[in-house]
């Protein structure tokens, strides 16, 4: 079967030469969006991007071409929107077509000059240079921290990083804050202060980092550090895609060596729940695969069937993993919306007389679990106490984005319940849908928090000390800032590492918030009143996969641009895209990327 697609301005047109004939056959896809055909063929059914298109009798050895084009706005920006993961269904066969080749495809550049200064991403806070320089190819220590750096040294294939023989190293214990270091760094040794095992590591991480950017000549003088923000985070979703749990752990290495502290685990969406937690087991079991003859279909899949789930064990080793690189990994259950796999295997957390027509922006009709059914809360309830107790972090991600509009406005139940409360429109409902929920999060013991909408409601939103992720841009989390939240900071147009790179259409990834570069990451003030210094407690950056189809498209997307996340999240000095780029380049002998 020879198959092939191009982008033609907002259409896609694919073109099939069978190898055999084949009888009214059905085009089999996802996309980033609702899909219809505009000749070739005939849109038959689909959920949101997924998409069935059934074609004429094919020919043996005669092309046919079957014209697609988005709907609901969506436009084609790149080669990441053709069809993922094609086959055809014929009978009772099924024919896998060759994919659209994936990932972003970085052109090659000239090396750009050296970095003047210390090649380190983040920069520290200060450093008094002596003049001097020492081979610090190997280092002698006794600590747990250093330990911890030795042995992510060993996994990213780097050479010994603690040898008996090396350079002399003492510690010193001292009032800093958590994370903060001093190092010393003299011909004949070198000393460390911190209060704190975070302080030790992230002292352990520079000499690492020094060793390996300056080719083992480092630069003698004295470094004071610091971080800007206690939460320094990055997001992964492995609900679209399925990331084998050493992927995750690369991650880790990749984000402590960049000196981040919190890893965003969104393992449940629309399209799968991926723990597999005891409470309901059915939730995992009956989502984890996507594709044909499951309960969801090849969404975002890249294949005929896909997927996996986590156990306990797996997330175990996670946090265990994380906990000696100084990252707290905080879990994402989802409520209300983004909920769609949830109401497919509990139908009774919806009114069934519900006769509602939203639609979710990736094209799901009633992915919104219902306050007002008895279900729902059985469900999450359940849920928050068993993830809750699972992670150490003591923190707890709700979700509550992008719920459609005018959901629950079709639904007698959900009509009554606000009526009894005294709540007008879907944004009052869902406010008050958040507060009950995480007031259970806070007897739980667990801090609650979730996206920018959660501060929605005539009562104010989420409430419970939660903390707030904005994410649509900055003007959410500054009005929730206002409003007495805690926000962390991962506005889209300069956080969202899921975004293509450029507006070229070989291109790959997202532009419906804009095309980061390398610059656009560190072309922001995370802070832009300085009157919410105290509101404003992180920077996040994030990674949505529904553009991915392996674990290892993952490293061009977020590799350079996570160094400059790392930097809005630790400095509190602008630094240049210049200067950015540079650094970018010595970083490639860290070996970043597995």
């Amino acid at each position: 079967m020879d198959y092939t697609c191009r982008l033609d301005g907002q259409f896609m047109r694919c073109t099939l030469t069978p190898d055999r004939a084949l009888k009214v056959p059905i085009f089999c896809f996802s996309g980033m969006g609702p899909i219809t055909a505009t000749s070739g063929g005939n849109r038959v059914r689909g959920t949101g991007s997924y998409t069935e298109i059934a074609l004429p009798d094919l020919a043996e050895n005669v092309a046919h071409t079957v014209t697609l084009e988005y709907s609901g706005g969506f436009k084609p920006a790149n080669r990441a929107w053709m069809p993922l993961g094609p086959y055809l269904r014929a009978g009772n066969e099924l024919i896998p077509l060759p994919p659209t080749p994936a990932g972003f495809r970085a052109k090659p550049q000239a090396a750009p000059p050296a970095f003047a200064g210390l090649r380190l991403v983040p920069q520290p806070t200060s450093f008094v240079a002596t003049g001097e320089s020492v081979d610090l190819t190997h280092i002698s220590a006794s600590n747990d921290a250093f330990d911890a750096v030795a042995q992510l040294a060993q996994r990213r294939g780097l050479e010994p990083f603690l040898c008996g023989g090396g350079l002399p190293v003492v510690f010193k214990q001292d009032a800093s804050r958590k994370d903060a270091y001093t190092l010393d760094i003299q011909p004949d040794g070198i000393s460390v202060s911190a209060s704190s095992y975070g302080g030790r590591f992230y002292a352990g991480i520079t000499l690492l980092t020094l060793r390996n950017t300056h080719a083992g000549k480092v630069p003698c003088g004295a470094i004071t550090d610091s971080s800007r923000f206690n939460w320094r985070g990055q997001h992964l979703d492995t609900a679209r895609h399925f990331y084998q749990p050493e992927t995750i752990h690369d991650l880790l290495d990749v984000m402590a060596i960049l000196k981040f502290n919190r890893f965003h685990w969104h393992f449940a969406d629309d399209e799968a729940f991926r723990l597999q937690i005891d409470c309901f087991p059915e939730l995992w079991q009956r989502t984890e695969k996507r594709g044909e003859g499951h309960l969801m279909p090849a969404l975002f899949s890249g294949a005929i069937e896909a997927g996996g789930s986590y156990s306990k064990r797996e997330a175990k080793a996670v946090i265990e993993h994380a906990k000696a690189l100084n990252i707290e990994v905080l879990p994402e259950i989802e409520a209300p919306a983004h909920a769609l796999a949830t109401t497919y295997v509990f139908p009774d957390v919806r009114d069934p007389a519900d006769n509602g027509a939203e639609v979710s922006v990736q094209g799901y009709h009633g992915n919104a679990m219902n306050p007002a059914m008895p279900k729902t809360w059985e469900v999450l309830n359940v849920i928050v106490a068993e993830v809750g107790a699972l992670f150490p972090f003591g923190h707890l991600h709700l979700g509550c984005d992008e719920l459609p509009e005018d959901t629950w406005m079709g639904s007698p139940k959900a009509r009554a319940l606000m009526k009894e409360h005294n709540l007008e429109t879907t944004q009052d409902l869902q406010g008050w849908t958040m507060a009950k929920l995480a007031q259970t999060v806070a007897d739980a013991g667990l801090r609650p928090a979730a996206w920018e909408e959660a501060a929605q409601g005539s009562n104010g939103g989420i409430g419970n000390n939660a903390i707030l992720f904005t994410w649509t841009g900055q003007g959410p989390g500054l009005a929730a800032a206002r409003c007495g939240y805690d926000v962390v900071m991962c506005p889209a147009q300069h956080a969202y590492l899921d975004m293509a790179h450029t507006n070229d259409t070989d291109d790959w990834g997202a532009s419906w918030a804009a095309f980061v570069s390398l610059g656009d990451t560190i072309a922001w003030d995370p802070v832009p009143d300085p009157d919410l210094a105290d509101k404003i407690i992180g920077v996040q950056g994030a990674f949505w996969s529904e553009f991915t189809t392996e674990d290892s498209q993952l490293w061009p997307m977020i590799l350079p641009r996570i160094l400059g996340i790392a930097v809005k999240a630790w400095q509190t000095e602008d630094m240049t895209e210049d200067s950015l780029t540079r650094l970018a380049h010595h970083y490639r002998d860290m070996s970043l990327a597995p």
